[in-house]
C-alpha cells in the first residue's frame, strides 16, 4: 500500500482576526470566524480581550496580556501566513501598540480596522487612551477603517446627524491619516441606509445606498462586514469592489436572520445562509505581498 502523502499544489486563503471573544456568538472573533467560513476562506484568530457577552450587553471585560496577544499573532504568522488582516477590538493602548508592531513585524497585508469602541448595547469597550492611539498606530497601516457613527462621535468629538455631517466627518477620518473610510450610516432614522466609502485622491466619496432590512437581530453586523471586507480582500478583490460585495453580503446575512429568535435582546444575523466552498489557490512558499 502506498502511504505516501500527495504532494501539496494548492492552499487555503487564509485570513486573520486580532480582536475580543464574544461568548454569545454574535460578534467579535466569533463573527468572524463564521465570515471567514461563510465566504470560503481558513479563519485564524489572535483574541485580544474575553467578554461576558450575550444579547442584552457585556457584564465583564477580561484583557488578554500583551504579550501573550502577541505570541498568538507570531505563531500564526509565522507557521501559517496571512493573505488579510481583520482588526477588531483593541481594549487598551498598550494592545493597540502590540498589533501595530505585529503588522510592521510581519508585514501583514491587506489590514481591515474595525474601531470597536461602542457595543450594540451601549457599552463602551475602549479605554480612553487608546482611541487616540487607535488613530496614531493603525489609521496609517490599515488600507481601510470602518466606523459606525457611534464610534465616529468618539473619534471625532460629535456624531453625524446627516447626510452633510457624514461628508464632513468621513473627510476628517481621511485628515486623521486614514487610507481609506467605509463611514457606515446605519444609526441614521429613514428606509434607506448609506454608507461612505472615501479613498485618499479620489475628489468625492462613493455612496453605497440600499433599503433598510427590517429586524431586531443587528448583533454583530460591523464585525461581519469589516470581516468580510478582509475576506474578499484576500480572495483578490480590489478594495472598492471588496466594500460593495461585502455590504450587499451583509445585507442579505441580515435578512436571512430577521425571523429568528435568539436571546431576549438584540440578536445575531444569520452568517450560514448562503455557504461557500473553501478556496484554493495554487500553493505559494508564502502569501501575497499587499
Amino acid at each position: 500500500m502506498n502511504t505516501m502523502a500527495p504532494t501539496a499544489t494548492h492552499e487555503y486563503v487564509r485570513v486573520l482576526t486580532i480582536a475580543g471573544s464574544d461568548s454569545g456568538g454574535g460578534a467579535g472573533i466569533q463573527a468572524d470566524l463564521k465570515t471567514f467560513a461563510a465566504l470560503g476562506c481558513w479563519g485564524m484568530s489572535a483574541i485580544t480581550a474575553l467578554t461576558a457577552q450575550n444579547t442584552l450587553g457585556v457584564t465583564a471585560i477580561h484583557a488578554a496580556p500583551p504579550d501573550f496577544l502577541a505570541a498568538q499573532i507570531d505563531a500564526v504568522v509565522s507557521d501559517m501566513g496571512v493573505h488579510a488582516v481583520k482588526i477588531g477590538m483593541l481594549h487598551s493602548a498598550e494592545i493597540v501598540r502590540v498589533v501595530s508592531g505585529a503588522i510592521d513585524r510581519h508585514c501583514l497585508p491587506h489590514v481591515v480596522l474595525d474601531p470597536v469602541m461602542v457595543s450594540a448595547t451601549g457599552a463602551v469597550l475602549i479605554e480612553r487612551d487608546a482611541v487616540q492611539a487607535v488613530v496614531q498606530e493603525l489609521f496609517p497601516r490599515a488600507s481601510v477603517v470602518t466606523p459606525n457613527l457611534d464610534e465616529a462621535a468618539l473619534l471625532l468629538g460629535s456624531q453625524p446627524q446627516n447626510a452633510g455631517q457624514m461628508h464632513t466627518a468621513t473627510r476628517a477620518l481621511l485628515e486623521m491619516g486614514a487610507r481609506a473610510v467605509l463611514l457606515k450610516g446605519a444609526h441614521l432614522p429613514g428606509d434607506e441606509v448609506v454608507d461612505w466609502f472615501w479613498r485618499q485622491g479620489d475628489a468625492q466619496p462613493a455612496l453605497l445606498r440600499a433599503p433598510r432590512v427590517q429586524t431586531r437581530n443587528l448583533h454583530g453586523a460591523g464585525c461581519t462586514l469589516s470581516a468580510a471586507i478582509a475576506a474578499q480582500l484576500a480572495l483578490g478583490q480590489t478594495l472598492s469592489e471588496a466594500v460593495r460585495l461585502s455590504t450587499a453580503w451583509v445585507r442579505q446575512a441580515l435578512a436571512a436572520g430577521a425571523l429568528a429568535r435568539t436571546g431576549h435582546g438584540t440578536g445575531p444575523l444569520n452568517h450560514g445562509f448562503a455557504p461557500r466552498p473553501m478556496a484554493l489557490r495554487p500553493f505559494a512558499a508564502a502569501p501575497a505581498s499587499p
